[in-house]
């Protein structure tokens, strides 16, 4: 219901004019107080009804997923609830992000570099969360999932929360072994968080626990809680999938089973290469990369050995695909609410596909439904994944920093809409602020995305800046400078050469001196900022 204080005070008004003795003046009297009333009745109205209209915001974001594992970005995996949200929204052919689980939640959550606000999983972030932010803007703000963070969300400005506060877990029991249950394969049992009260461990009884699934229940059960509730509300779902280890049902293995088997990661790639360019998910120029040179061929794995690396894919897979249906669940609640329309969602990965090829089962051959279970998707598989970049996730190639980035506004974006702009996930909080209609900080280091999302022509604020362990990089528009471990700094024109295929440092000694001081500013100067705090 709207507030209209003007109107309340319009009885009382009229009532005081036509105590006039006049009675001719009477329906005049009247008249005139509905005049007086009516701008300040029209200013309240008005006021009321855009705080009515501040759209709510989803955010929901995937964990190790490569560049090109969605159907929308050229994946064969069936993802038809991210791809409708593509083709009735907006996608980004370059969105970045910062290669690595906490140094892109500390980045995501805050708007700012993350060596500036810190990141680890027991930092305590130096300025306000997204969720404090939009808490203090009116928002009703929800998260499930994967936290990394610190703390708890709960004591970062969300209202309600519901999941794991550590980076990974088992998908099937994230705690001790159930009674008749052998003890699940895990480095070590992880925190998990209801709101503000902790568990560790976390030991479901639930046999048919399942981690997607369950943050996703959550986040339907926050959404109908609040359903009568004036306030828009910001949804924050954070999934672990499909980060290792790999697990997801026989049924849903069963379903890409053999799949990878008869094509391999050489032909898979080249096959997605082919759909992107035909999706126009890449820049028109782009080369697909050559496979990593330390990884063999397909074609020199031994026969009895590729129907278990099938078996890794076809997991990795399966766990994508049920990340979709339940993103489906939760579009059906909003759409269930009536508030689609009025609904802005994202969608993006953490970082590119990880290079881990470990077994770290407690039982010899445990299958991805068994809680003794522990495989991670493969170096191989991920160069596939990051189709057609380079490297893997805690790299600064593109390959691990590039993300999918779908955004979906029905009624102000246009349908099917690709832009080349080029993001970064520095930009959400200053994108919900700017929804909000809130005031953006001078320290945020992100640009509001709200003129791309409705097709206007904008300039983003440069450099772009990562650093990860031994990895560097800068990016000045369209020139990318990178150093990885012990190597010399790589340049290159990323306009002209989207994939890093040709390294132009010893041609271009200046540039690279140039944007190599740069870094080194960057980074010397938040360095002190952090000591300082």
């Amino acid at each position: 219901m709207l507030s209209i204080p003007a109107l309340s005070n319009l009885p009382a008004m009229v009532g005081l004019l036509r105590k006039n003795r006049n009675a001719k003046w009477n329906h005049l009297s009247i008249v005139l107080g509905f005049v007086f009333c009516f701008p300040f009745c029209l200013l309240s109205f008005s006021q009321s009804f855009a705080e009515a209209k501040r759209p709510n915001i989803v955010l929901i974001m995937a964990d190790d997923m490569g560049f090109s594992d969605l159907g929308c970005y050229g994946g064969e995996v069936e993802t038809p609830n991210l791809d409708r949200l593509a083709s009735e929204g907006l996608r980004f052919r370059t969105f970045y992000n910062n290669a690595k689980c906490e140094h892109t939640r500390a980045s995501l959550l805050t708007g700012r570099w993350w060596h500036h606000v810190g990141a680890s999983a027991t930092v305590h972030y130096r300025g306000p969360t997204f969720g404090e932010r939009m808490r203090e803007a009116g928002y009703r703000t929800l998260m499930v999932g994967k936290w990394h963070a610190g703390e708890t969300p709960y004591q970062r400005g969300f209202d309600r929360y519901y999941g794991l506060t550590d980076g990974c877990c088992n998908f099937w029991n994230p705690g001790h072994a159930r009674p008749g249950e052998p003890e699940p394969a895990k480095k070590r049992i992880r925190r998990w968080a209801i709101d503000e009260q902790e568990f560790e461990p976390f030991t479901p009884e639930e046999k048919d626990f399942y981690t997607t699934d369950v943050f996703t229940d959550y986040a339907v059960k926050y959404l109908e809680e609040y359903k009568n509730e004036e306030q828009p509300f910001l949804l924050y779902v954070a999934y672990t999938a499909p980060h290792y280890p790999l697990h997801a049902s026989p049924e849903d293995v069963e379903k890409y089973r053999g799949k990878y088997k008869k094509i391999g990661w050489d032909k898979l790639r080249t096959q997605r290469f082919a759909r992107q360019k035909e999706l126009g998910v890449l820049p028109p120029n782009a080369k697909l990369s050559p496979r990593d040179p330390s990884l063999p061929a397909w074609e020199e794995i031994p026969e009895e050995e590729r129907d278990w690396w099938d078996l890794r894919m076809a997991t990795y897979t399966a766990m994508i695909d049920r990340m979709d249906r339940n993103i489906g669940r939760i579009l059906a609640k909003i759409e269930e609410r009536g508030e689609t329309e009025n609904t802005v969602i994202f969608f993006l990965s953490d970082n590119g596909a990880s290079e881990d090829s470990a077994d770290r089962s407690t039982v010899v051959g445990s299958m991805p439904w068994e809680v003794t279970s522990y495989l991670t998707q493969g170096r191989v598989w991920a160069n596939a994944s990051n189709t057609p970049y380079r490297k893997y996730k805690t790299t600064d190639y593109e390959g691990g920093t590039r993300t999918p980035m779908i955004a979906s506004w029905p009624g102000t974006i246009e349908p099917g809409t690709i832009t080349d702009y080029v993001g970064h996930l520095v930009d959400f909080t200053p994108t919900m602020l700017a929804l909000a209609e809130q005031e953006i900080p001078a320290e945020m280091a992100g640009y509001p995305l709200v003129p791309v999302l409705k097709g206007k022509e904008v300039q983003r604020e440069w450099p772009l800046y990562w650093q990860f362990r031994k990895s560097q990089a800068i990016r000045n528009q369209d020139w990318k400078l990178i150093k990885h471990d012990s190597g010399k700094w790589q340049l290159y024109h990323l306009t002209n050469d989207p994939t890093e295929l040709t390294n132009l440092a010893s041609e271009h000694p200046d540039r690279v001196e140039q944007m190599a001081s740069q870094w080194e500013t960057w980074w010397a100067t938040q360095g002190e900022a952090k000591k300082k705090n």
